[in-house]
């Protein structure tokens, strides 16, 4: 399983965003130990940095963002990807880009704790603690 990760499941996890943020750092956890193939759109990082230094500071923010880039691939924002976006019926183009970097990236499901913003979507999307049960009851 090659599971995208949307934005708002690393940033709950990386703020403790209560009451998100159980779920989302026990998915991390997971993508640490290499027990699920996990990607982040380019665009993700960029937003996670930014909303991580107004948190926590620049120096946190830094090394939060080099600790996800060493657990997680990252999932290209190509031309192609911004354009297959655009053709989507999705009502936010940034979920649409997810979608599109995923799908390009070969995933076959994204993360998301706002299953309505992917009501549109061609792969699988799974909420946190739904993707937990399923993870467990395969391990």
């Amino acid at each position: 399983m090659r599971i995208l990760f949307d934005t708002n499941v690393i940033l709950d996890a990386l703020l403790t965003r209560a009451p998100h943020h159980l779920p989302a750092v026990a998915l991390m956890d997971i993508v640490a130990r290499k027990e699920l193939d996990a990607l982040l759109s380019a665009t993700s990082i960029t937003t996670i940095y930014y909303l991580a230094e107004k948190a926590v500071g620049a120096s946190t923010a830094r090394q939060r963002v080099s600790d996800l880039l060493s657990i997680f691939d990252i999932a290209p924002v190509t031309a192609r990807v911004l354009a297959d976006a655009l053709a989507l019926r999705f009502k936010d183009y940034e979920d649409a880009v997810l979608h599109e970097a995923a799908r390009h990236a070969a995933a076959t499901a994204i993360v998301t704790r706002n299953p309505k913003d992917f009501a549109a979507a061609k792969l699988t999307f799974y909420q946190p603690a739904e993707l937990l049960r399923i993870l467990h009851a395969t391990s």
